[in-house]
């Protein structure tokens, strides 16, 4: 039996088959699960046509992880396919370029409080949205983030708002937790994903992660992080939750 079989797993964040996000969906269904994706805005369409390459047709639900409607419609919408959730992988965020790019002392708040809103807050309007969905036997949640106990060239308050995503965590692993709700995060390397492209100076962490990473690491291979994904959405880690689990080569734990 697969690792996945016979779970329905929400993937967000799904824009392109380069990401994370696609990687964890297609792994999901080759494990047996049931996938659904969700997109919004222009990049509703987009997620619509990568659905396509998946090996499996997956529904797309369209949804605004800062809209109160659309999160309030989400579990109506999934139990159109499906009538319970065991699993969700949140994939999304979003900082405008103010917010970027060795501009941390200058941002202003309006842009702060929309990276914050998009990567970190909708951790938990996301888990809440569809937590009438979970089973009684459990269900899992798995977050990414890009380490964020160091501060990092460029990366500024995306940093911030990925350190606040992993306290998020925390806390929603210690609500959830009687619900036998996990909930972990993927801490993964740099990828050359569209979201990575969008950082100003994303070379710099090319050269910090080929000349300190033990392991040599692949910055075009979404598929690590991703296989990781699975382990933490399969029964494979019943009593694990609250943890960030590091795919980034090693380089977390070497000194500088």
């Amino acid at each position: 039996m697969a690792l996945l079989t016979g779970k329905n797993i929400l993937v967000t964040g799904v824009l392109t088959d380069g990401s994370i996000a696609f990687h964890i969906a297609k792994l999901a269904q080759e494990e047996g699960a049931n996938v659904l994706l969700t997109g919004f805005g222009r990049g509703l369409s987009l997620t619509t046509r990568i659905a396509g390459r998946l090996p499996h047709p997956a529904p797309v639900i369209e949804l605004d992880v800062t809209n109160k409607e659309q999160l309030a419609a989400l579990s109506g919408e999934i139990r159109k396919y499906v009538p319970r959730l065991d699993g969700l992988v949140h994939s999304i965020g979003f900082a405008p370029q103010a917010a970027l790019g060795g501009n941390f002392l200058n941002t202003e708040w309006e842009d702060v409080a929309l990276a914050l809103h998009t990567s970190t807050f909708s951790y938990k309007s996301l888990a809440m949205a569809v937590r009438d969905l979970f089973p009684e036997s459990g269900a899992s949640i798995v977050g990414l983030t890009f380490d964020a106990s160091v501060a990092w060239p460029k990366y500024d308050w995306m940093g911030v708002a990925k350190a606040g995503l992993e306290s998020a965590s925390r806390y929603l692993a210690r609500d959830l937790g009687k619900e036998n709700v996990r909930v972990n995060l993927i801490a993964a390397g740099p990828i050359t994903t569209i979201a990575a492209k969008s950082i100003p100076g994303f070379g710099e962490f090319e050269n910090i992660w080929n000349s300190r990473s033990p392991l040599t690491w692949d910055f075009a291979d979404p598929e690590p992080a991703a296989r990781g994904a699975i382990a933490l959405l399969s029964d494979w880690f019943p009593k694990t939750t609250g943890e960030i689990i590091h795919v980034d080569g090693g380089l977390h734990a070497i000194g500088g």
